[in-house]
């Protein structure tokens, strides 16, 4: 996904006026979250503030503030009685005609949203891996690809996923932010069961998920208890992977249960960690 800071630079560029729109405030059921933000320009937007009635009022209102010349508007609105939607929050969203220095405060904005994804380690660069990535990409997630084998990375990469070109996957491991989730679908058998024995050791993966089926998940149990690994580790563990509502094997349906399975773990990790020790 194209950040909204380069997609303004780019119509600032072309000098084509343009409206950043950002909800304020957003209090009770609402469609989107505070900072999130759209462009409006005269004949096309990028980005979204929700949706229905609520996003339509904003972009006529931005559009007339480009023929006007208006430089900043603020919206109030309750869900309900002003735009006809069911949510029955209240939204204030802030417009203000885009210039240069917009461009720098929504490059702030990403960086504080990036620096805040969760952290996802996607080990192997094959053709599974290739669609987890695509699948993966447009999510916030800081998504770190992990191969030993050059050949296998695509010439570019999706915007968001860092290459980790490395003959020790171990150590980007390591390396790993606290509530980091695993994902391990490498070329080799052995390869994936020291990766997934190495995150489920931390005690502190969000996630570990390794492809595979429930004999290969079996086996990888008789060999992590082997190595004298504790019981518990092994609840951590989700194999097979996105296997949950179908056995559909095709790469794109696995990548896309597997996003779904990985958002509700990082949620589910985050608000176990808020709660009071």
């Amino acid at each position: 996904m194209i950040p909204l800071s380069t997609t303004l630079a780019d119509r600032l560029a072309l000098d084509q006026p343009t409206v950043l729109v950002t909800v304020a405030e957003a209090r009770g059921s609402t469609p989107r979250e505070e900072g999130a933000g759209m462009l409006v320009g005269r004949d096309s937007c990028a980005g979204t503030v929700g949706g229905g009635r609520l996003e339509w009022t904003a972009i006529a209102a931005a559009r007339r503030m480009l023929e006007d010349g208006s430089a900043l508007e603020t919206l109030d609105l309750p869900l309900g009685p002003a735009t006809g939607q069911c949510c029955g929050g209240h939204v204030v969203l802030r417009l203000e005609r885009a210039a240069a220095a917009t461009v720098a405060t929504l490059q702030e904005r990403e960086r504080r949203a990036a620096d805040a994804c969760p952290t996802l380690l996607l080990f192997g660069a094959g053709h599974v891996g290739r669609a987890m990535v695509a699948a993966f990409a447009p999510l916030p997630l800081r998504l770190w690809w992990i191969d030993s084998r050059a050949e296998e990375f695509p010439a570019a990469l999706p915007p968001g996923v860092e290459r980790v070109l490395t003959d020790s996957p171990l150590d980007p491991l390591a390396a790993a932010p606290a509530g980091t989730g695993y994902l391990v679908l490498t070329h080799s058998h052995a390869l994936d069961f020291e990766i997934t024995e190495a995150a489920l050791r931390r005690g502190d993966a969000a996630y570990v998920g390794m492809i595979g089926s429930a004999t290969k998940r079996a086996k990888f149990e008789r060999w992590f208890r082997a190595r004298g690994r504790g019981e518990a580790a092994l609840a951590g563990l989700t194999c097979p992977i996105g296997a949950a509502l179908t056995s559909d094997k095709r790469p794109e349906v696995i990548a896309a249960l597997a996003a779904a399975e990985l958002l509700v773990a990082f949620t589910t990790h985050r608000a176990t960690a808020a709660l009071p020790k």
